[in-house]
């Protein structure tokens, strides 16, 4: 079998890959040290189909990142890069569950020891903490609630008022009195005014003191299981609404188990979950070429 364009010798032996999630956010992740995979919009779509594929909300791509050229400039910081893309093969700046997954693949994998490590993304170097075993906790940087202008959100026959907040992606937080006046998201929420490249939107409830519960539509992928996201950007927009300025922390709700998120003393959220790895296996060369 001949060598597919921008497919070095090693994909004719097939691809490894592992899949994880973060409270049911899942991923496919693809270890990739020297960036020889072409991983083409397609190739993610593909990855990602629930039916012919493997099935996940994004793929998360291990990269040194040294060898990246968006992660060669933090290089010096982090050894590795996260290539994150959602499941409709777009690329995304940061995904709070998959960093947890991605760090967590590197320990058990001994590429890391556990402790605290620095992850590159195209939010700039995360630092990870975590042991062998148990949740990860990851510092999110700030998340920047707007003081305006107020968003509107429409879901089916029905509208909220909505603030933005921008944790590395930006995100519309719409506070709702239960978490089913959303209905189906069966399609994308309808923003005003419209973000360009799209947005994340959270549908949030309190539940009780520090307390809230949310779903979250995802751009580039539908209704997920839990956004990280989502969660911090909840928890900052949650914090403003209640007056609180300083630290603070919150335990966030979401369909696919629970979240905290934290705000610390300089501003920066801390994530803290779960992260599993459930499997690891091969693609297959002939699936490959034909989904390059």
């Amino acid at each position: 079998m001949e060598a597919a364009p921008g497919w070095s010798s090693p994909s004719l032996e097939g691809v490894r890959y592992v899949k994880g999630h973060g409270t049911e956010n899942d991923f496919v992740l693809l270890p990739d040290p020297e960036r020889e995979i072409d991983l083409t919009p397609r190739l993610v779509a593909a990855l990602c189909d629930r039916r012919a594929g493997i099935g996940a909300d994004g793929v998360l791509r291990l990269v040194l990142a040294a060898t990246d050229p968006e992660g060669a400039e933090m290089a010096d910081q982090a050894r590795w890069f996260m290539d994150y893309r959602n499941a409709d093969g777009t690329v995304a700046e940061m995904c709070g569950n998959g960093i947890r997954v991605f760090a967590r693949y590197l320990v058990d994998a001994h590429l890391e020891a556990p402790g605290e490590l620095s992850v590159a993304t195209r939010d700039g170097v995360k630092r990870v903490r975590l042991g062998m075993t148990g949740d990860v906790t990851v510092d999110m940087g700030p998340a920047t609630v707007a003081a305006e202008p107020e968003l509107k959100v429409t879901a089916g026959s029905r509208s909220w008022p909505a603030v933005s907040v921008d944790v590395g992606n930006p995100h519309a937080v719409a506070f709702v009195d239960d978490l089913s006046d959303a209905g189906q998201l069966t399609e994308a929420p309808m923003i005003e005014p419209a973000f360009p490249d799209g947005v994340n939107v959270e549908f949030v409830t309190d539940r009780g003191k520090r307390h809230i519960a949310m779903r979250v539509h995802e751009r580039g992928v539908g209704e997920t299981r839990s956004c990280g996201t989502g969660a911090c950007a909840a928890m900052a927009a949650a914090a403003r609404r209640a007056g609180e300025a300083g630290p603070t922390s919150y335990v966030v709700d979401v369909p696919g188990g629970r979240l905290t998120v934290a705000q610390r003393p300089d501003g920066h959220v801390e994530l803290t979950g779960p992260a599993v790895l459930v499997a690891d296996g091969e693609l297959l060369p002939d699936w490959l070429l034909a989904h390059r």
